[in-house]
């Protein structure tokens, strides 16, 4: 039970302060027709909502089907009245479609419920808004203003205080039950966003009258007791705005506050030595009585009893999962099916393949013998019905099917007579074509993956986002991977041998023409490739890996940290063109960091292996080196190299290996740290004043990084406080240019007068 909940705390790791539904490609759920967009879907800012609103429009038009040729159905029905949804119904209507709003407070509520006169911002600015929902830089009340215009001069369908409360999919339209009535749709359009439900503390009196979880005017408030529970900026602003005319007593669950912007820290501060605040940390809320809250404290044995008159619980904005459930919306971190039912049809196709790849003859007498038929049906039958629950969403069946993928090319590439049971013996000759052995077209196969879908992040990244930074990044990783990892090694050193393009003395050496497979060692360095050292290599070899892991990689952590990983590497390769698309699913939080100690113990593991190999022949310790390297070869270089994080790309995004075990990761990260430590590192990234806590950073961060909260603090991240590997994607995942690689002081300065600008 225990390992179960250990499990799933990592599972579902990924969503912690990001949780979203499932949401396909074009916006679409889960569910046919039923799409989301804004900050369900992960719009950070107002213009990507606005532009999602668009998108999506433009999307469904371009559909066969767009409209209904049912009068009494609409074509498009709108639930939520922000930034998305009035622009996507603005768009419907300008093409032509049916539409209906509907809303269950007012319309944009979220800007509504802004504090008065707080400015909203049109960021990026270099972007133009699309649609026909207007977008400028503004006062709250401006905004609301020009689009209530808008609503009106386009005869917009709003249905303001109607909230949907049910809907009902049939073959090819939605029936949709309101507070008011019922509507047929047939697409619907979810838009509602989530900061119209407030986290709750969970404890008896929170629903008192005189409790609430916004604040909306400050300065209606003159000589009250005001308790405040939070520690996020919200909490915080609150507090320092209420804190000129009334006594405000600021609570907050952690130690510090380490998730508000630097100016207000500095703000907190200065209202705490004029005694303006009080301020309780480490204490949660036991029970709200009628003006009297009774709190714990983590570091006092005694309950803290404080009176007040009002009292604002602003501790964040949480999804509405049971209303998204109620719909039949999927998360995209849910765990559903059966993991035993996975796990038994996967030994059942495995114990199928041992029967057709031993001709039957599985117990060694010819009476005992199974067809071959038997098998191979047994093997199909039990990944037929993987697949089958595989698309009635049990994500444990996928996880199956991943695992039997990776395991048969992982444990085939052996080689022969020497691969996984039930492969031995015939495995590496069933997937040899061509007269070629697996091991090259397993190199093939890893090259076209790492280029289709290095193209597709390449376009994701680079050249929808117009990133040069990461466009040249994708080149790098798929150069690196065509040149050094697959032509060298299985074209152009035969050829150079061949043809003496290396001189007739290289050309006739035996222990340098016969050894193809070490060219890998010209980019992969030890320990990651610690191969290089071992079994008679040729002194070309031996000089040149040396240079290349002890000079050139410590040299270029100097500069750019880990940035081989997300730049040269074909492990790194891999996972940043296959996993990308679920980079977002890597495992965040304390406890997934926690985690990165086993790198260490793999970098141990192959020092010490190193050490007994280089020493075998002199201490006369062959017996022991060859068990250790044997070991070594399973346990890393096939099931944490290959079949364990590979298939667990779809599940706990790609980088698995390089953050949890890749030993050259953390050799990197040693020299990085340490060279950052005494002065001479130049790699970091920092952050400027502008983070708004969309948590974009954090979320598509592939090792799991904290991201946000650097930014949010403008602290600096580099590997002596984080694992972090340079590919920038948090840079360029950022709305508000809030991150940057390089310190630019007149850039800093410019952006600066333009905040303080605003501010006023």
């Amino acid at each position: 039970m225990y390992l179960k909940q250990w499990l799933e705390k990592i599972l579902y790791s990924a969503s912690e302060g990001t949780q979203r539904p499932l949401i396909k490609k074009n916006y679409e759920s889960n569910v046919p027709g039923l799409y989301i967009i804004g900050d369900l879907a992960g719009a950070p800012v107002i213009k990507y909502a606005m532009e999602q609103g668009y998108n999506v429009i433009e999307h469904i038009k371009s559909l066969s089907d767009y409209k209904s040729n049912n009068s009494d159905i609409y074509d498009i029905l709108v639930v939520g009245s922000g930034a998305a949804g009035l622009n996507a119904a603005l768009s419907a209507q300008d093409k032509g479609l049916r539409c209906v709003v509907l809303e269950k407070n007012k319309i944009a509520n979220t800007i509504e419920n802004f504090p008065e006169g707080k400015w909203v911002y049109a960021e990026p600015e270099d972007i133009p808004p699309r649609g026909k929902l207007w977008l400028d830089g503004a006062s709250r009340e401006d905004l609301i203003q020009r689009w209530h215009q808008i609503i009106k001069d386009n005869n917009l369908d709003v249905r303001i205080n109607e909230p949907l409360i049910s809907l009902e999919k049939k073959k090819d339209h939605f029936i949709i039950h309101s507070n008011k009535g019922q509507y047929l749709a047939k697409r619907v359009i979810l838009a509602t966003g989530q900061r119209g439900n407030p986290r709750r503390l969970g404890v008896a009196g929170e629903d008192s009258m005189h409790i609430y979880h916004s604040l909306y005017n400050a300065s209606k408030f003159h000589d009250r007791n005001i308790l405040i529970i939070g520690g996020g900026n919200t909490a915080v602003e609150s507090a320092i705005s209420l804190c000129e005319r009334n006594h405000v007593i600021l609570t907050y669950r952690g130690s510090q506050f380490s998730r508000i912007f630097k100016d207000n820290k500095k703000l907190l501060d200065e209202k705490l030595s004029q005694g303006k605040i009080s301020l309780y940390l480490e204490t949660e809320v036991l029970e709200f009585k009628e003006n009297n809250a009774i709190l714990t404290s983590k570091t006092k044995s005694d309950t803290i009893n404080i009176s007040y008159d009002l009292a604002y619980i602003l501790i964040g904005n949480e999804i509405p999962r049971d209303f998204l459930k109620s719909l039949g919306i999927q998360m995209e971190t849910e765990w559903y099916g059966k993991p035993l039912n996975a796990v038994l049809l996967v030994i059942l196709s495995l114990f199928g393949l041992w029967v057709y790849g031993s001709n039957g003859d599985i117990l060694g007498y010819p009476i005992k013998q199974i067809p071959s038929e038997i098998g191979i049906g047994l093997s199909t039958i039990s990944i037929s019905l993987l697949v089958l629950f595989g698309i009635k969403k049990d994500r444990y069946a996928w996880l199956g099917i991943m695992f039997l993928i990776c395991y048969t090319i992982y444990g085939v590439k052996t080689g022969h007579g020497s691969e996984f049971w039930p492969f031995k013996n015939w495995g590496y000759h069933w997937l040899s074509f061509f007269e070629r052995p697996w091991s090259f077209w397993y190199t093939v196969l890893y090259t076209l993956i790492m280029t289709i879908f290095g193209f597709q992040a390449m376009k994701r990244w680079g050249f929808d986002k117009k990133d040069w930074f990461q466009i040249w990044r994708y080149i790098s990783l798929l150069a690196f991977q065509w040149m050094f990892f697959f032509i060298i090694p299985e074209f152009l050193f035969q050829w150079a041998v061949k043809y003496q393009w290396i001189g007739t003395a290289l050309s006739s050496d035996p222990n340098f023409t016969e050894q193809a497979w070490r060219t890998y060692g010209i980019i992969y360095a030890w320990p990651l490739f610690f191969y290089t050292f071992f079994y008679n290599p040729h002194t070309i070899w031996i000089v040149w890996g040396l240079f290349l892991s002890f000079i050139i990689i410590p040299l270029l952590t100097i500069w750019h940290g880990k940035r081989y990983c997300s730049w040269i590497c074909g492990c790194g390769g891999l996972a940043e063109t296959l996993g990308d698309r679920w980079r977002h699913l890597a495992p965040k939080g304390k406890s997934a960091v926690k985690l990165e100690w086993m790198n260490m113990i793999i970098f141990i593991f192959a020092v010490t292996v190193t050490v007994i190999m280089l020493l075998k022949d002199i201490i006369g310790l062959f017996d022991v080196s060859e068990v250790s390297i044997s070991i070594y070869r399973v346990l890393v270089d096939i099931w944490l190299v290959g079949i364990l994080p590979v298939t667990l790309y779809p599940f706990l995004g790609g980088k698995i290996w390089c953050r949890y075990w890749c030993p050259l990761a953390k050799f990197m990260h040693i020299t990085s740290k340490l060279f950052t430590k005494i002065g001479v590192g130049k790699f970091a990234i920092k952050s400027n004043h502008k983070c708004i806590g969309c948590n974009e950073c954090s979320r598509n961060c592939q090792v799991g990084i904290d991201v946000m909260n650097f930014a949010l603090n403008q602290e600096t991240l580099d590997n002596t406080n984080s694992s972090c590997i340079g590919c920038g994607i948090c840079i360029s995942a950022c709305p508000m240019d809030v991150l940057s690689f390089r310190y630019d002081v007149k850039l800093e300065q410019k952006d600066n007068l333009a905040y303080s600008q605003k501010k006023m």
